[in-house]
């Protein structure tokens, strides 16, 4: 039999840190409405205690404290786990964290965030450690918001003993377009942790804008352990959702991990063509046409053979490109460019996978699919390039490889270095594990 978990996430109003002694006492009673409603895993915001944007106001330790003892009294009185985001202080260091609170209102324990959002980094030193954290309804994986782009961190929760992924997030977006906030997070990336991993993920975002400089995206969501979004709240109003999620997932995708050589990354474009069938004399001819470096079409090996050598490239099979981890070490050695021939592994999922790791690793790549008769590129910002469909056989598109050297997401924020400072914080734990 499997189990079940009812399960919310509370999507609250954006407000200034300044004003959290005012709006507590409104967050509080909604928090006990959702409660009291029966859901035993409770998620709230990242930097709802006391905001996220905490300028240069001091922290005060006792409204926090305060608004931590409301959410234990609630979380004992209605029996249920609540996972919040609140700024913590250590010693003299300042934590983004998210606390987890257990069945009988004590603090399980705190995750705190591991890679550093932009200005994050002006108040908030970063974590050292990842683990789950143990309450009476299971292993909780608590993550906050930009964790989530750091593939590696959730991976290595779920195999730490994590039954589901809990985040408290500040999902922002430009408001390039108000009719469809954006966030890759919120609209590509938080579906795939869930499915890689298999388990359920749960993230409770703010809606509206904070200090007039930084709007969210809302679009909180509960997703099952097969990626399938259960339940996803409005983009720009206070919102609870609820669903119920099944505990007992389908086993990760893991491969073992790969030691592999430096490589020179290229920075010049290079311009290549992609086809899923195999290239006749009459395609050869065309190709001269289109000015291309290099072609990719069955046969596959050779093809990327010819290609590596203008730009450091991996032909990648799918327990590699499924595995979270599977891609982090040849992108942290150089490789710029994948080449994925999906062997099981059907659209939508193929797709979403596929623009997951190109995203998340600043990279390009490409599928060929010789069973769909598709070939599509991939660029480091997750969007197609370029692709082919029906009697359209041959794609070509430029790689501008110098887009790869463009880790930056966010001022301070490098995904690269993410992906290193994650890997040697892992490899430590695990020493330390070997070593007890």
């Amino acid at each position: 039999m499997s189990r079940t978990l009812t399960v919310a996430a509370v999507q609250l109003p954006a407000h200034d840190p300044d004003d959290f002694a005012e709006v507590w006492p409104g967050f509080a009673e909604q928090i006990a409405h959702v409660a009291q409603d029966g859901s035993r895993l409770v998620v709230l915001p990242e930097g709802t205690i006391p905001g996220y944007v905490l300028g240069t106001e001091h922290v005060d330790d006792r409204l926090i404290e305060r608004a931590l003892s409301d959410l234990r009294r609630l979380a004992a009185a209605y029996h249920c786990v609540i996972v919040c985001g609140v700024v913590r202080h250590a010693g003299t260091r300042l934590y983004n964290a998210a606390a987890v609170i257990d069945l009988d209102g004590s603090i399980a324990g705190f995750a705190d965030k591991t890679f550093l959002w932009h200005f994050d980094r002006r108040w908030f030193a970063p974590s050292q450690q990842v683990a789950p954290i143990a309450t009476r309804i299971g292993r909780i994986g608590a993550l906050v918001c930009a964790d989530g782009r750091i593939p590696t961190l959730a991976r290595a929760l779920v195999d730490a003993g994590a039954e589901v992924l809990a985040m408290p997030t500040a999902w922002v977006t430009s408001g390039r377009n108000p009719n469809c906030l954006e966030n890759i997070q919120a609209d590509l990336l938080a579906g795939v942790r869930a499915q890689e991993n298999g388990v359920p993920f749960i993230a409770a975002n703010k809606a509206g804008v904070e200090r007039g400089m930084v709007a969210y995206c809302g679009k909180s969501q509960i997703i099952g352990a097969d990626g399938t979004m259960l339940q996803i709240a409005s983009q720009d109003q206070a919102q609870t959702i609820r669903a119920t999620i099944d505990l007992d997932g389908p086993p990760p995708y893991r491969i073992e991990p790969l030691e592999v050589p430096r490589r020179t990354a290229t920075m010049r474009p290079v311009r290549i063509a992609l086809s899923p069938f195999p290239t006749t004399h009459d395609a050869e001819r065309a190709l001269e046409w289109l000015d291309v470096e290099a072609s990719l079409a069955p046969p596959i090996e050779p093809a990327v053979g010819r290609l590596d050598g203008l730009v450091p490239t991996a032909l990648v099979e799918d327990a590699s490109i499924l595995d979270p981890a599977g891609l982090v070490p040849s992108r942290i050695a150089g490789y710029q460019l994948f080449i994925w021939q999906p062997r099981g592994i059907s659209a939508p999922w193929q797709e979403r996978v596929a623009r997951a790791r190109a995203v998340e690793l600043r990279c390009f790549l490409v599928v060929v699919d010789r069973a769909a008769e598709r070939a599509y590129a991939i660029d480091p910002d997750a969007n197609l390039i370029c692709g082919t469909y029906g009697s359209y056989r041959i794609a070509t598109c430029t790689l501008d490889l110098a887009r790869t050297a463009l880790t930056q997401v966010a001022p301070g924020s490098d995904i690269l270095a993410g992906l290193a400072q994650v890997a040697t914080s892992l490899g430590k734990e695990m020493g330390k594990r070997g070593d007890a």
